[in-house]
């Protein structure tokens, strides 16, 4: 019976979900799918960056973490904090300052060459759909935890439900979703860490300050200081400007709202990882000390919450999940579009929109068939972190503030980076204990200076 009210309540929301992305408009134009035609407020392009990383990675993710290493994430997270408002001050104005710039392809191809934006595009698109994956892959733990379903089911309800909207909606049917899904995690998990704290959790301050000191001193004594520092590079770089941060820049009205929009959410971002990281440690009394990292948000609300609150949870993860997801595919799509398709070929505006549409259900369908692979979510998104920095960064910062950027150093800096990171990610990790995006990381910013140096440039900037 629980399951069949869980399984209905999540029905009517995402039904209700669907309405709400339809009654925002379908695309009709690819400035819209793309970037909305540059004119969403404040509220919305905080809304839709607060949606999209309080999503499954900090709150399942951040939640496991605390659990099992207690505070020392929180200090890891606050990389993520000082990120987001570094590039509200210094890297978003910029970006939105740029003319007919669509993606970060089209900005890196603006300020070296037609090359180097298709090689942006195609490291784009990947990275893309491998967060994805890594959403797609959180979401099926939740509807795996309501019915059981095989993996490869939940998965697919997971990417279907989220590319039916996403696809005919584009950025401006992804950021109202966006808003929609925000109000409504942001509220619930405090309201549960506070139910939890007054009912559940016996012995007040004091008790909370154990499980916190032995959690954290466990956390800092079982993880290498070399990882702990490769954590905070991936934090504080790993997620700079991806894809769908980019679009929501230049979608913003102006640079005024561009810059605030970044800066609210990272004021914002510290507040969430506090309260995730508490209801890690309050976890620790309740949930079982061998339960796996992505499990213990849900374990921990359905012992404490009434089963009508379990069930308002369920919705709310799904609903986040889905937020973070839809981003993900529209900015792909816009990228695969954009810094791709119309490099080779000069596609009118309505073809544009439906090669985009397109890319949308092909990215998902990918995304799906990868999910089954991501190890938990925490891990999958430090993968993608390791690869999208060093691969995209530095040519990405050096553009945007150098006067004269050389395509050579361009292109040596996006190669370098990306074969670095995969190499240390994928092929060494047993042999060389290296978080990977150090090494590729400091080769992207060596092969950058190297084809600065011999370079020429682009005769068109």
């Amino acid at each position: 019976m629980d399951t069949v009210l869980s399984g209905a309540a999540i029905a009517v929301y995402v039904t209700l979900l669907v309405f709400v992305a339809l009654r925002a408009r379908a695309a009709r134009e690819f400035e819209d799918f793309s970037v909305a035609k540059r004119e969403l407020p404040l509220a919305l392009i905080f809304g839709s960056i607060a949606a999209d990383y309080i999503g499954p990675g900090f709150s399942i993710g951040f939640v496991g973490r605390g659990f099992k290493s207690g505070f020392l994430f929180l200090a890891v997270g606050l990389a993520y904090a000082v990120q987001n408002i570094f590039v509200g001050l210094l890297v978003a104005p910029k970006l939105r300052q740029l003319k007919d710039c669509y993606t970060l392809g089209d900005a890196i191809g603006q300020k070296y060459d037609r090359k180097c934006q298709i090689l942006a595009g195609v490291i784009s698109v990947a990275l893309c759909t491998s967060f994805s994956a890594v959403m797609i892959s959180a979401g099926s733990v939740v509807l795996d935890d309501i019915f059981g379903l095989p993996r490869w089911l939940s998965v697919s309800v997971i990417a279907v439900v989220t590319a039916s909207y996403t696809t005919f909606g584009g950025l401006r049917a992804s950021v109202i979703t966006d808003a929609f899904h925000f109000v409504l995690f942001a509220l619930l998990l405090p309201v549960t860490l506070l139910y939890a704290l007054l009912f559940h959790f016996q012995g007040g301050a004091a008790s909370f300050s154990q499980q916190a000191f032995a959690a954290t001193a466990d956390g800092f004594s079982s993880t290498p200081t070399i990882q702990i520092i490769g954590f905070v590079a991936a934090f504080l770089l790993g997620e700079t400007l991806i894809p769908p941060y980019a679009n929501l820049a230049l979608a913003s009205k102006t640079t005024k709202v561009s810059r605030n929009g970044f800066i609210l959410a990272g004021i914002f971002s510290t507040l969430w990882f506090a309260v995730m990281i508490a209801i890690g440690i309050v976890a620790r009394t309740v949930v079982a000390g061998d339960t796996k990292q992505d499990y213990v948000l849900l374990s921990f609300v359905g012992s404490v919450m009434p089963h009508a609150g379990y069930s308002l949870l369920l919705v709310a993860l799904v609903s986040i999940v889905l937020s973070s997801l839809d981003s993900l595919l529209n900015a792909g799509a816009v990228v695969f579009t954009q810094d791709i398709i119309r490099r080779f070929s000069k596609l009118p505006d309505a073809l544009a929109l439906k090669a985009g549409r397109y890319s949308t259900i092909i990215i998902a369908g990918v995304a799906a068939a990868a999910a089954v692979f991501v190890p938990s979510v925490i891990e999958g998104l430090l993968a993608c972190y390791s690869i999208w920095a060093p691969a995209i960064l530095p040519a990405l910062i050096f553009g945007l503030w150098l006067k004269a950027p050389r395509p050579l150093a361009g292109i040596l800096s996006m190669c370098t980076g990306t074969l670095v990171a995969v190499t240390f990610q994928f092929v060494l990790p047993t042999l060389v204990n290296v978080p990977a995006i150090i090494p590729a990381l400091g080769s992207a910013l060596l092969a950058y200076l190297f084809g600065h140096c011999l370079g020429k440039t682009n005769s068109g900037t």
